[in-house]
Formats: structure tokens, C-alpha cells, sequence
């Protein structure tokens, strides 16, 4: 199994096969989701639609319109405080 080393400014390189696998080139983005006892790797694209259900299941439930503006209401008065 490749394995990376964090260094002291907490960068890794990933191992080449692990680059390969995923397709990844220089420059390109990724995003680590909790998953269960680790993270998952997602690699990010440019595109909008690539972001079409990357937040499923990071919410319990739907936020009404309403629930939102009473928090930004109740935000904004703490913040005037």
C-alpha cells in the first residue's frame, strides 16, 4: 500500500500510483470528506456540474427559507452587539 510523509509545514506528496489512479496532474484541487473513521480523497473539477452531490448527506435534513433568515436575523443582531 503507498504511503505519503506530513512535513513540518503539513504538505504530503502523493505517491506516484496513487496520482496515476486518480488521474491527477499538477495544479489540480482536492477536497478530504469525513468518512466514517478516515477521509475520503475527492478531486475537484472546474466545472459546476462536477459539484452535483458532493455536499449528500453532510446535512440531516433540508433548510427551510425561513429557518435561514431567522438565522441570519438573530446573526446580524449578535454581530450589531
Amino acid at each position: 500500500m503507498p504511503t505519503a510523509t506530513l512535513t513540518s509545514k503539513g504538505q504530503i506528496t502523493l505517491p506516484l500510483t496513487v496520482r496515476t489512479a486518480l488521474g491527477l496532474t499538477a495544479g489540480q484541487k482536492l477536497d478530504f470528506l469525513p468518512d466514517g473513521e478516515g477521509f475520503r480523497l475527492v478531486v475537484l473539477k472546474s466545472d459546476v456540474g462536477a459539484l452535483r452531490g458532493r455536499f449528500a448527506g453532510r446535512v440531516q435534513a433540508p433548510v427551510s427559507l425561513a429557518a435561514m433568515d431567522k438565522a441570519i436575523a438573530v446573526g446580524a443582531t449578535e454581530r450589531k452587539r
